[in-house]
């Protein structure tokens, strides 16, 4: 930082970008939760896919109700929230969770926020980055969070805009001009040389109540979960197989082998996107190193778990207090 930002900002002006990882997003909420709670000011912020619609709600003034609402999601409220399409682009519209968070943006424009925002997208016409620094909050956020495949993307003139994470999961780059007296950076993709579970990251307190919490989940059966599954499952039999109808579909055991089959391969693909994203989010922050960096391993809960907002959220305050701490300490406050 230069003096006449620590002069003006007194070092606690931050830049914070936050990168794409499905449900493993929900950390950060913690982070911000971690930076306010100390004093620190966020004076900008950066966001791909989870990070994109965080900064979003955060920046709308929305963030404290948006965690209220996904902290009251049970698995089977996830569940519900999911709505297939047959479409060949991909299996979900994420039409419910957008309408969730019109509910709370309404049809703020970017530029108006009060806090400045960039999420990053990608066009798969032009192979490129795209970043929304202005426009419809909810269009950018749409389009940061349409992994490709599963959930359908937005077209925008020419433009096919699908999951930022796809060449940017750690959009640190739009962060370089801000004014501010650090960067900080979330990474929700973390790798790591061996799998972390998330009771093994938070307090043993804290670990103890989401044990008893999953307890609860898999004792619960009051939803058709089977009924749920076989919807998926159809879906994704139709996005892989061209919508096709094979020989031999009217006999019921080899369409459940089929369906499995399709199901597997998304399971796949999905892991397959996770994987890429976490090693393109390296070769970012080599690039661009920020001055302070939040690690979530990938490990510690499944893309799709959104049901475990609680305990994630608490994890990012959790690993954001420990990297705080270390900066307070290695600046002398």
């Amino acid at each position: 930082m230069d003096e006449q930002q620590a002069e003006e900002g007194n070092g606690r002006r931050v830049m914070l970008a936050l990168g794409s990882g499905g449900a493993r997003g929900y950390a950060h909420i913690g982070v911000i939760e971690e930076l306010e709670a100390r004093g620190y000011e966020i004076v900008a912020l950066s966001g791909c896919s989870m990070g994109a619609l965080v900064a979003g709600a955060y920046a709308a003034g929305q963030l404290s109700a948006y965690r209220d609402w996904v902290c009251r999601l049970d698995y089977f409220d996830v569940l519900r929230l999911v709505d297939i399409t047959w479409s060949p682009m991909g299996a979900m519209k994420a039409s419910k969770v957008m309408s969730k968070l019109e509910e709370l943006v309404g049809d703020s424009l970017i530029e108006d926020l009060r806090v400045p925002v960039t999420t990053v997208a990608t066009d798969l016409t032009r192979q490129r980055e795209v970043w929304f620094q202005s426009g419809p909050l909810l269009q950018a956020v749409r389009a940061s969070i349409a992994v490709p495949g599963v959930i359908t993307p937005v077209y925008r003139g020419s433009q096919v805009l699908v999951d930022g994470g796809l060449l940017n999961p750690l959009p640190v780059m739009p962060a370089v001009e801000a004014r501010a007296d650090f960067l900080m950076a979330v990474n929700a993709t973390a790798q790591t040389s061996r799998p972390i579970s998330l009771d093994a990251m938070l307090p043993p307190d804290e670990a103890a109540e989401e044990r008893a919490r999953e307890e609860a989940r898999d004792q619960s059966g009051s939803v058709d979960f089977e009924g749920w599954m076989q919807g998926v499952k159809g879906a994704t039999k139709r996005l892989f197989d061209g919508f096709g109808s094979g020989e031999g579909d009217d006999h019921e055991q080899g369409q459940q082998e089929r369906d499995q089959h399709a199901w597997g391969r998304l399971d796949m693909m999905l892991a397959s996107f996770d994987i890429a994203q976490g090693a393109i989010a390296n070769y970012r922050l080599a690039g661009y190193p920020p001055d302070v960096l939040v690690k979530i391993p990938k490990t510690v809960c499944g893309a799709y778990e959104f049901h475990r907002a609680e305990a994630l959220i608490r994890l990012g305050r959790h690993l954001a207090k420990e990297a705080l701490d270390k900066r307070e300490r290695d600046l002398g406050t």
